[in-house]
């Protein structure tokens, strides 16, 4: 009788969410982490209004792509039906004001313009990795390699908005989130493709995209160290990354639990943060710490 009283075309709520919410809970520390290191890795004036703006800015605006997605039909969850597609409508409008709103607070008066350059080289990034979605599932990961380097751009706006100057530090802070944020990609689907690999031999095979990956990481890092670019004490920051690879690598096969691997790289994303901001702010590279 119960189900006799739902009507006949019901919005599916988890749907509706999908539409509304972003579902890639890793993108948001993809996100959120860069615009701390960016905003605690340099001195200079603590204009808690103006980053407040950027962040409300930046989170809006990656909460917006979730229901463009679904209108345009190159996210997994497309808006199929008149309520769904309302829905998703709804989210735009909505999202989108907030976004308007941060933009114009930040902008006014034509200040903070430099954000437009960081801002444009984002999108397109944003828009190679829906176009790497759209292609084939064996583009997942390289998409969210490409759509890292925009999320990795909020290191490089929220320093040029604390220091007052978009400086070779924060690209150089754009650049390090990236390498993170590829490392953790990179590691986390080898944890989800690899959960049922019992030998560290099995796992040394399935793993060789993500040691290269780590290899390249490292590589950049140590180049970057020995000719001042990054203060040397960078590759602390990507101490927890390595302890946690080294031990999954090594130690036997455990059952993959998904929410405990996600608060797992929480943590690891959290201690790289407070070790990057540690080592710009003691370090020293060139002229421009």
């Amino acid at each position: 009788m119960a189900q006799m009283a739902i009507p006949m075309n019901p919005i599916n709520a988890s749907r509706t969410r999908a539409m509304w919410v972003p579902r890639e809970h890793g993108a948001w520390g993809l996100l959120l982490v860069p615009l701390v290191t960016g905003a605690g890795a340099v001195f200079g004036i603590a204009n808690y209004g103006v980053l407040t703006w950027f962040a409300l800015a930046a989170i809006a605006l990656f909460w917006l792509r979730t229901p463009v997605e679904s209108l345009v039909g190159t996210s997994v969850i497309r808006a199929r039906t008149a309520e769904e597609r309302r829905a998703a409508l709804n989210a735009v409008v909505i999202v989108g004001a907030i976004a308007s709103l941060a933009l114009t607070a930040l902008f006014w008066n034509f200040q903070h313009l430099d954000l437009v350059l960081i801002g444009a080289i984002a999108g397109l990034a944003f828009l190679a990795q829906a176009a790497l979605k759209k292609r084939a599932r064996r583009y997942r990961a390289l998409a969210q390699l490409v759509g890292s380097i925009g999320l990795a751009s909020t290191a490089a706006s929220a320093c040029y908005l604390r220091s007052g100057s978009l400086s070779l530090t924060a690209l150089l802070l754009w650049v390090v989130n990236w390498l993170f944020a590829a490392e953790q990609i990179e590691f986390v689907q080898l944890r989800i493709q690899g959960a049922k690999l019992e030998t560290a031999t099995e796992r040394f095979v399935r793993g060789k995209a993500y040691l290269i990956t780590l290899s390249f990481v490292l590589i950049i890092l140590i180049i970057g160290s020995v000719v001042r670019l990054v203060p040397a004490l960078t590759i602390l920051a990507f101490v927890p990354s390595l302890l946690r690879s080294s031990i999954w690598f090594t130690s036997s096969r455990k059952p993959l639990d998904v929410h405990k691997l996600g608060w797992l790289e929480l943590t690891n994303a959290v201690l790289f943060a407070v070790l990057l901001i540690a080592a710009f702010r003691t370090g020293s590279a060139g002229p421009h710490f």
